[in-house]
Protein backbone atom coordinates (compact mmCIF):
# COMPACT_ATOMS: atom_id res chain seq x y z
CA UNK A 1 0.00 0.00 0.00
CA UNK A 2 1.45 3.31 -0.96
CA UNK A 3 1.62 5.85 1.20
CA UNK A 4 1.77 8.98 -1.29
CA UNK A 5 -0.19 9.01 -4.48
CA UNK A 6 0.97 12.24 -6.73
CA UNK A 7 -0.89 13.21 -9.38
CA UNK A 8 0.97 13.91 -12.57
CA UNK A 9 -0.49 15.98 -15.50
CA UNK A 10 -1.40 13.63 -17.96
CA UNK A 11 -0.43 15.82 -21.43
CA UNK A 12 3.78 16.37 -19.50
CA UNK A 13 6.06 13.89 -19.87
CA UNK A 14 7.99 16.75 -18.56
CA UNK A 15 6.54 15.91 -14.73
CA UNK A 16 6.37 12.29 -15.35
CA UNK A 17 10.54 11.62 -15.73
CA UNK A 18 10.30 13.90 -12.41
CA UNK A 19 8.19 12.07 -10.55
CA UNK A 20 9.69 8.99 -11.55
CA UNK A 21 12.54 9.69 -10.30
CA UNK A 22 10.84 11.12 -6.91
CA UNK A 23 9.73 9.09 -3.64
CA UNK A 24 6.25 8.47 -4.87
CA UNK A 25 5.37 4.65 -4.74
CA UNK A 26 1.78 5.12 -6.93
CA UNK A 27 1.86 7.59 -9.86
CA UNK A 28 -1.49 9.12 -10.62
CA UNK A 29 -1.31 9.99 -14.87
CA UNK A 30 -4.32 12.35 -15.04
CA UNK A 31 -6.27 13.12 -17.97
CA UNK A 32 -9.20 14.54 -16.14
CA UNK A 33 -8.63 18.06 -14.24
CA UNK A 34 -4.97 19.10 -15.25
CA UNK A 35 -5.96 18.48 -18.94
CA UNK A 36 -7.70 20.99 -21.37
CA UNK A 37 -10.45 20.15 -22.64
CA UNK A 38 -8.75 20.58 -26.39
CA UNK A 39 -5.80 18.34 -24.92
CA UNK A 40 -7.63 15.35 -23.71
CA UNK A 41 -7.52 13.44 -27.18
CA UNK A 42 -3.53 14.11 -27.05
CA UNK A 43 -3.19 13.58 -23.53
CA UNK A 44 -4.54 9.88 -24.13
CA UNK A 45 -1.70 8.96 -26.20
CA UNK A 46 0.94 10.82 -23.72
CA UNK A 47 -0.13 8.77 -21.04
CA UNK A 48 0.06 5.24 -23.41
CA UNK A 49 3.53 6.55 -23.39
CA UNK A 50 4.01 6.52 -20.06
CA UNK A 51 2.62 3.85 -19.06
CA UNK A 52 4.32 1.63 -21.00
CA UNK A 53 7.68 3.68 -19.55
CA UNK A 54 6.44 1.96 -15.91
CA UNK A 55 9.36 2.11 -13.51
CA UNK A 56 10.32 -0.69 -11.55
CA UNK A 57 8.67 -0.04 -7.70
CA UNK A 58 5.83 2.05 -9.18
CA UNK A 59 1.93 1.56 -9.52
CA UNK A 60 0.55 3.66 -12.65
CA UNK A 61 -2.67 4.70 -12.26
CA UNK A 62 -4.51 6.71 -14.76
CA UNK A 63 -7.69 9.80 -13.69
CA UNK A 64 -10.15 8.79 -16.43
CA UNK A 65 -12.48 11.44 -16.47
CA UNK A 66 -15.55 11.43 -14.63
CA UNK A 67 -18.62 9.03 -16.21
CA UNK A 68 -21.24 12.27 -16.81
CA UNK A 69 -18.75 13.77 -19.44
CA UNK A 70 -19.36 10.98 -21.97
CA UNK A 71 -15.20 10.28 -21.90
CA UNK A 72 -14.72 7.87 -19.94
CA UNK A 73 -15.07 4.86 -22.78
CA UNK A 74 -12.41 6.42 -24.85
CA UNK A 75 -9.95 7.22 -21.63
CA UNK A 76 -10.44 3.69 -21.12
CA UNK A 77 -10.01 2.12 -24.21
CA UNK A 78 -7.39 4.04 -24.85
CA UNK A 79 -4.89 3.15 -21.36
CA UNK A 80 -5.97 -0.04 -20.78
CA UNK A 81 -3.83 -2.02 -23.16
CA UNK A 82 -0.84 -0.39 -21.89
CA UNK A 83 -1.76 -2.38 -18.51
CA UNK A 84 -2.27 0.85 -15.87
CA UNK A 85 -2.33 -0.67 -12.01
CA UNK A 86 -5.27 1.04 -11.44
CA UNK A 87 -7.94 3.42 -12.67
CA UNK A 88 -9.17 6.13 -10.57
CA UNK A 89 -12.73 7.40 -11.33
CA UNK A 90 -13.52 10.54 -10.10
CA UNK A 91 -16.60 12.29 -9.26
CA UNK A 92 -18.14 8.74 -8.63
CA UNK A 93 -21.78 8.87 -7.41
CA UNK A 94 -22.17 5.39 -5.86
CA UNK A 95 -21.56 1.75 -5.82
CA UNK A 96 -23.54 1.71 -9.47
CA UNK A 97 -20.96 4.19 -11.05
CA UNK A 98 -18.41 1.97 -9.57
CA UNK A 99 -19.57 -1.04 -11.04
CA UNK A 100 -20.23 0.07 -14.41
CA UNK A 101 -16.62 1.13 -14.59
CA UNK A 102 -15.88 -1.96 -13.75
CA UNK A 103 -17.88 -3.86 -16.41
CA UNK A 104 -16.58 -1.48 -18.74
CA UNK A 105 -12.94 -2.62 -17.70
CA UNK A 106 -14.20 -6.45 -18.06
CA UNK A 107 -14.99 -5.56 -22.20
CA UNK A 108 -11.28 -3.78 -22.43
CA UNK A 109 -9.74 -6.95 -20.34
CA UNK A 110 -10.91 -9.29 -22.60
CA UNK A 111 -10.36 -7.48 -25.73
CA UNK A 112 -6.62 -7.83 -24.92
CA UNK A 113 -6.05 -10.61 -23.40
CA UNK A 114 -5.46 -9.02 -19.94
CA UNK A 115 -6.37 -10.90 -16.40
CA UNK A 116 -9.65 -10.35 -15.49
CA UNK A 117 -10.15 -7.79 -12.76
CA UNK A 118 -6.11 -7.34 -12.89
CA UNK A 119 -6.93 -3.39 -13.18
CA UNK A 120 -7.63 -1.90 -9.68
CA UNK A 121 -10.15 0.80 -9.35
CA UNK A 122 -9.46 4.17 -6.71
CA UNK A 123 -13.11 5.75 -6.21
CA UNK A 124 -13.05 9.55 -5.26
CA UNK A 125 -16.42 9.42 -3.06
CA UNK A 126 -17.25 12.67 -1.93
CA UNK A 127 -16.94 15.09 -5.10
CA UNK A 128 -20.70 16.00 -5.21
CA UNK A 129 -23.29 16.37 -2.67
CA UNK A 130 -25.05 13.60 -4.41
CA UNK A 131 -21.94 11.49 -3.91
CA UNK A 132 -22.07 11.99 -0.08
CA UNK A 133 -25.75 9.99 -0.05
CA UNK A 134 -23.88 6.82 -1.92
CA UNK A 135 -21.00 6.67 0.46
CA UNK A 136 -23.26 3.41 1.73
CA UNK A 137 -22.92 1.14 -1.48
CA UNK A 138 -19.34 0.50 -2.25
CA UNK A 139 -19.52 -3.24 -0.09
CA UNK A 140 -18.97 -6.26 -2.31
CA UNK A 141 -19.63 -3.97 -5.68
CA UNK A 142 -16.49 -5.26 -6.92
CA UNK A 143 -12.82 -7.25 -6.49
CA UNK A 144 -11.44 -4.22 -8.04
CA UNK A 145 -12.01 -1.48 -5.33
CA UNK A 146 -8.74 -0.91 -3.95
CA UNK A 147 -9.61 2.52 -2.17
CA UNK A 148 -12.03 5.24 -0.87
CA UNK A 149 -10.62 9.19 -1.10
CA UNK A 150 -12.40 11.94 -1.11
CA UNK A 151 -12.36 15.64 -2.52
CA UNK A 152 -12.90 18.78 -1.09
CA UNK A 153 -12.63 21.54 -4.42
CA UNK A 154 -15.26 19.94 -6.51
CA UNK A 155 -17.79 19.51 -3.72
CA UNK A 156 -17.22 23.29 -2.31
CA UNK A 157 -18.42 23.99 -6.23
CA UNK A 158 -21.20 21.80 -6.01
CA UNK A 159 -22.62 22.34 -2.48
CA UNK A 160 -22.15 26.45 -3.68
CA UNK A 161 -19.69 27.25 -0.84
CA UNK A 162 -17.89 30.20 -0.39
CA UNK A 163 -14.90 28.44 1.08
CA UNK A 164 -14.31 24.91 2.57
CA UNK A 165 -11.15 26.18 5.50
CA UNK A 166 -11.26 28.29 7.89
CA UNK A 167 -7.94 28.94 9.77
CA UNK A 168 -6.49 26.11 7.81
CA UNK A 169 -9.75 23.61 9.01
CA UNK A 170 -12.38 22.39 7.20
CA UNK A 171 -15.40 23.19 7.77
CA UNK A 172 -18.41 21.09 9.19
CA UNK A 173 -19.76 20.27 5.59
CA UNK A 174 -16.49 19.04 4.80
CA UNK A 175 -15.77 16.81 7.86
CA UNK A 176 -19.13 15.12 7.43
CA UNK A 177 -17.90 14.24 3.46
CA UNK A 178 -14.01 13.34 5.06
CA UNK A 179 -15.60 10.98 7.83
CA UNK A 180 -18.09 9.44 5.76
CA UNK A 181 -15.15 8.51 3.81
CA UNK A 182 -13.31 6.47 6.30
CA UNK A 183 -16.74 4.83 7.34
CA UNK A 184 -16.96 3.73 3.42
CA UNK A 185 -13.74 2.33 3.24
CA UNK A 186 -14.27 0.57 6.48
CA UNK A 187 -17.19 -1.14 5.16
CA UNK A 188 -16.09 -2.21 1.83
CA UNK A 189 -12.78 -3.46 3.48
CA UNK A 190 -10.36 -1.38 1.69
CA UNK A 191 -7.78 1.55 2.62
CA UNK A 192 -9.08 5.16 2.73
CA UNK A 193 -6.87 7.58 1.34
CA UNK A 194 -6.68 11.49 2.50
CA UNK A 195 -7.45 14.41 -0.37
CA UNK A 196 -4.74 16.62 -1.69
CA UNK A 197 -3.33 19.05 0.68
CA UNK A 198 -3.30 22.59 -1.64
CA UNK A 199 -0.91 24.74 0.41
CA UNK A 200 2.33 24.47 -1.73
CA UNK A 201 4.00 27.13 0.54
CA UNK A 202 3.84 25.92 4.29
CA UNK A 203 4.71 22.54 4.73
CA UNK A 204 3.34 22.87 8.22
CA UNK A 205 -0.39 23.05 6.64
CA UNK A 206 0.28 19.66 4.76
CA UNK A 207 2.12 17.66 7.53
CA UNK A 208 -0.70 18.92 10.20
CA UNK A 209 -3.26 17.31 7.77
CA UNK A 210 -1.36 14.27 7.09
CA UNK A 211 -1.07 13.30 10.85
CA UNK A 212 -4.82 13.83 11.45
CA UNK A 213 -5.50 11.76 8.43
CA UNK A 214 -3.14 9.12 9.80
CA UNK A 215 -4.40 9.88 13.72
CA UNK A 216 -8.08 9.25 12.04
CA UNK A 217 -7.51 6.16 10.35
CA UNK A 218 -6.51 7.06 7.16
CA UNK A 219 -3.59 4.93 5.40
CA UNK A 220 -2.20 7.95 2.64
CA UNK A 221 -2.65 11.16 0.82
CA UNK A 222 -3.11 12.34 -2.13
CA UNK A 223 -0.50 14.73 -3.93
CA UNK A 224 -0.51 17.49 -6.17
CA UNK A 225 3.27 18.58 -5.91
CA UNK A 226 6.34 16.31 -5.67
CA UNK A 227 7.54 18.49 -2.52
CA UNK A 228 4.90 16.70 -1.00
CA UNK A 229 5.76 13.27 -1.24
CA UNK A 230 8.77 13.17 0.87
CA UNK A 231 6.69 14.47 4.03
CA UNK A 232 3.16 12.07 3.35
CA UNK A 233 5.81 9.36 3.21
CA UNK A 234 7.48 9.96 6.54
CA UNK A 235 3.68 10.51 7.87
CA UNK A 236 2.10 7.32 6.97
CA UNK A 237 5.11 5.06 7.70
CA UNK A 238 5.03 3.62 10.95
CA UNK A 239 8.00 4.27 12.86
CA UNK A 240 10.74 1.83 14.92
CA UNK A 241 8.54 1.52 18.34
CA UNK A 242 5.13 1.15 16.50
CA UNK A 243 6.31 -1.64 14.39
CA UNK A 244 7.77 -2.91 17.63
CA UNK A 245 5.01 -2.43 19.43
CA UNK A 246 2.58 -4.43 16.43
CA UNK A 247 4.67 -7.15 16.28
CA UNK A 248 4.78 -7.80 20.06
CA UNK A 249 0.96 -7.50 19.64
CA UNK A 250 1.14 -10.44 17.08
CA UNK A 251 3.33 -12.41 18.58
CA UNK A 252 1.23 -12.39 21.96
CA UNK A 253 -1.68 -13.40 20.09
CA UNK A 254 0.03 -16.04 18.13
CA UNK A 255 0.70 -17.61 21.54
CA UNK A 256 -2.65 -17.92 22.87
CA UNK A 257 -4.68 -17.92 19.48
CA UNK A 258 -8.02 -18.69 21.63
CA UNK A 259 -7.74 -15.33 23.52
CA UNK A 260 -10.28 -12.58 23.45
CA UNK A 261 -8.01 -10.34 25.28
CA UNK A 262 -4.58 -10.07 27.01
CA UNK A 263 -2.30 -8.50 29.13
CA UNK A 264 0.82 -7.08 27.47
CA UNK A 265 2.81 -4.36 29.56
CA UNK A 266 0.81 -3.43 31.94
CA UNK A 267 -2.52 -2.67 29.75
CA UNK A 268 -4.83 -4.70 28.71
CA UNK A 269 -5.13 -5.59 24.63
CA UNK A 270 -8.03 -7.17 22.63
CA UNK A 271 -8.93 -7.98 18.76
CA UNK A 272 -9.49 -5.03 17.56
CA UNK A 273 -5.67 -3.63 18.92
CA UNK A 274 -4.67 -7.19 17.19
CA UNK A 275 -6.39 -5.44 13.75
CA UNK A 276 -4.82 -2.15 14.45
CA UNK A 277 -1.21 -4.22 14.84
CA UNK A 278 -1.65 -6.31 11.51
CA UNK A 279 -2.70 -3.44 9.39
CA UNK A 280 0.64 -1.54 10.75
CA UNK A 281 3.01 -3.97 9.56
CA UNK A 282 1.08 -4.40 6.28
CA UNK A 283 -0.82 -7.80 6.91
CA UNK A 284 -4.31 -6.75 6.17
Amino acid sequence: MACAYLFVPGDSERKFTRACSGAAQALILDLEDSVAPDQKIEARRIVQGMLHQAPAGKALWVRVNALDTGLTIADLAAVVPAKPFGIVLPKCRGGADLAQVSHYLDAFEAAHGLNPQSIKILVIATETGEAVFGMGTYRNVTPRLAGLSWGAEDLAADIGAMANRVNGAYTEPFRVARALCLHAAAAAGVPAVDTVCVDLEDPAVLINEAREARRDGFAGKLAIHPKHVDDINTVFTPDAAQLAWAHKVIAAFAAQPNAGALRMDGMMIDRPHLRLARRLVGDT
